[in-house]
């Protein structure tokens, strides 16, 4: 995969830019760099009526004739724009060799920088770049964002650069400074500029706004507890968008993607602190130290969670330590794992012919295994979705099987469920961990188990089609095997559980 450009807005007043051609492709490149404050120096063997005009006013110098190297002598930056392609080459690789940025109008592969589709407001400028690949889609996307932006944030950027100075000096902390932005920026002033208040009447406003703007006290920390989703960033709600982009501080699960994380300031600490199977980065008390640590310095802090915070993760544990340490918070949710994954590979969690309850389970670490009520998870006519599962599919199998549940049962493993790489396996539930196992399941992976499962198949829309094993095993094989690993006693008796004695014991269990 080809890597983004780095984004670069470029000074280039009083600086010397050659352009290599003289026709109407130069010219408007030309143009462009005279927007910007450059000096142009033309090389071409002829130049356009308006190239023309430009050189007898003095705008732009002519190197009349053929290119040579010795016309990068001055360049800053350089940009081939002739219709001969062993010209622009050659421009191209001089340039390169001299180490100077070079741009090949056309021609992706031979640039070291590329001029974007610029949507402007005055001194406000939003660059978009395809990175040369698709620049119609460029166009395309900077068409909308035109009808979205207001002619007034052009003024209001002339404004705040005009007054900056005085805003630093009123605002010295950087904290502070944020904060007076928002209120200022959430405020009449936007509408008043919609309005066509003029430059001086804007200037006294803001002057008048900042020398009676209450002495602002140390902001107070405070934590947000964020569910960051499952990995897909269009998932992320509006409140967790807003909170990551006033987050001082983030600290986030191992297992939030990178898209997610790039919705952040960029100028946020980041610090990982999640834990995955067999891999712990962090103790929650040293979560919880951190949290404590950050608030305290009156930073605003977001915890970053995979899913949403209160579906196992924790959250009501950290929420707790922050209530006894008297630490402000807010909660704003996430997608969950279940919901999301189920979503993504096309199964309802409930139906009205097939399931009309749902469970959650997590199976995080053996000894929780033995504390579930097995029996009321194999119930039939419900939905069970298992987190953290893939590591304890062989007990899982075998402990449903024990309780009653059907050797024939759907499953649907969803790896990676709503990234890119998104995976999803079925299978049955006497055939579970060798499913698995021989499509080599990876978490994050979330199960599936009940009729509802069986609709992947029908109903997937996202990513690749539901796999399968080539080869099915043998149900009979497999649960005979089962059989003779049998422990003396599946599970601890709790005096609330049914009986599980012969007379009681439902069909399917009892042929194990």
């Amino acid at each position: 995969m080809t890597a983004p450009l780095f984004p670069l807005f470029a000074d280039l007043r009083d600086r010397t830019v050659l352009v290599v051609g003289g026709g109407a492709v130069a010219e408007r490149k030309v143009e462009a760099l005279l927007h910007a404050g450059a000096l142009p120096m033309v090389g071409s063997p002829e130049l356009t009526e308006t190239l023309q005009d430009w050189l007898e006013s003095g705008r732009i110098r002519w190197l009349a004739g053929t290119f040579h190297t010795g016309w990068l002598d001055e360049a800053w930056l350089v940009i081939a724009a002739t219709d001969d392609a062993t010209v622009n080459r050659s421009v191209y690789e001089a340039a390169t060799a001299r180490r100077i940025l070079a741009n090949v109008v056309d021609q992706a592969e031979l640039c070291s920088f590329h001029s974007p589709a610029v949507v402007q407001r005055g001194l406000l400028q939003i660059a978009i770049s395809s990175g040369g690949g698709a620049p119609m889609l460029a166009r395309h996307v900077r068409r909308q964002l035109e009808t979205l932006l207001d002619d007034s944030l052009g003024t209001l950027a002339a404004l705040l650069t005009r007054q900056r100075e005085a805003i630093r000096a009123r605002f010295p902390d950087l904290g502070l400074r944020r904060r007076f932005f928002e209120k200022l920026l959430a405020g009449p002033l936007p509408r008043l500029l919609r309005q066509q208040l003029d430059a001086s009447q804007a200037d006294a406003w803001l002057q008048d706004l900042l020398a009676n703007h209450a002495p602002v006290a140390a902001p107070a920390g405070s934590v947000v507890l964020v569910g960051a989703g499952p990995g897909d960033p269009g998932l992320v709600t509006l409140n967790a968008l807003r909170a990551l982009n006033e987050a001082d501080v983030i600290l986030h699960d191992r297992l939030v993607s990178a898209e997610v994380l790039r919705l952040a300031r960029r100028d946020a600490s980041r610090i990982e602190v999640g834990k995955s199977a067999g891999r712990h980065s962090m103790s929650q008390d040293q979560i919880h130290a951190l949290m404590l640590e950050h608030a305290r310095q009156g930073k605003r802090v977001v915890r970053l969670k995979g899913g949403d915070p209160f579906v196992f993760g924790r959250g009501g544990e950290e929420l707790e330590f922050l209530r006894a340490h008297g630490i402000a918070f807010e909660v704003i949710p996430g997608i969950t794992a279940a919901v999301a994954c189920a979503a993504y590979a096309g199964i309802p969690l409930t139906h009205r012919e097939h399931a009309q309850s749902l469970r959650l389970v997590t199976a995080h670490c053996q000894d929780s295994l033995d504390t579930i009520d097995w029996q009321s998870l194999a119930q039939p006519r419900q939905t069970l979705a298992v987190y953290m599962g893939v590591a304890s599919l062989d007990r899982l199998r075998e402990h449903l099987l024990l309780a009653g549940a059907a050797p024939d049962l759907p499953f649907a493993l969803v790896e990676n469920g709503s990234r890119p790489q998104q995976r999803v396996i079925t299978g049955m539930l006497a055939t579970l961990p060798e499913v698995a196992r021989h499509h080599q399941v990876q978490s994050p992976a979330l199960l599936i188990l009940g009729e509802v499962a069986r609709l992947a198949d029908a109903l997937h829309w996202f990513g690749s089609a539901p796999l399968a094993r080539s080869r099915p095993h043998n149900i009979s094989t497999t649960c005979a095997h089962l059989n003779s690993r049998r422990p003396p006693d599946p599970f601890p008796r709790r005096t609330a559980w049914p009986s599980t004695t012969a007379s009681s014991t439902p069909s399917a269990a009892r042929q194990w």
